[in-house]
């Protein structure tokens, strides 16, 4: 004889399946949301062409195959270069410096060069060289 167990209701109800649903919703909402918003299309205020009045603070010393020094581009000599480069650093504090050295120049002129911008105290300095192009 088989006895029949009597099965009792329930007497809550199961949320899990509606939490699942309610977080799947979710997830899809953010992601169409976040698709659909690009942005809004407005018309941007196009730059000027005029000379920007802004001084380039950037000084380059260029030393040429015969040893002569050039500050940008203007003729100097080293007690020159030293004394300009001073009166630039009492008006601008700091400002970068870049030194140009042909490939035949002498080491010994671009070493001079370099000790007048340590003597003024330039900490900006830079080496200018050329990129090798693979053959």
């Amino acid at each position: 004889m088989h006895v029949q167990k009597k099965r009792k209701p329930y007497d809550e109800i199961n949320v899990t399946p509606m939490v699942d649903l309610t977080l799947v919703l979710l997830i899809i909402f953010i992601l169409l949301t976040t698709a659909a918003v690009q942005g809004i299309k407005v018309n941007v205020p196009k730059a000027s062409s005029s000379v920007s009045l802004a001084k380039p603070t950037t000084k380059a010393i260029t030393i040429d195959e015969q040893g002569q020094i050039y500050l940008d581009t203007f003729a100097v000599t080293l007690d020159e270069l030293e004394s300009q480069l001073r009166t630039f650093k009492a008006t601008t504090e700091e400002f970068p410096v870049v030194v140009k050295g042909d490939r035949v120049t002498q080491y010994g002129r671009i070493m001079e060069v370099l000790d007048v911008c340590n003597r003024v105290g330039i900490s900006q300095l830079g080496l200018v060289s050329e990129r090798v192009r693979p053959s």
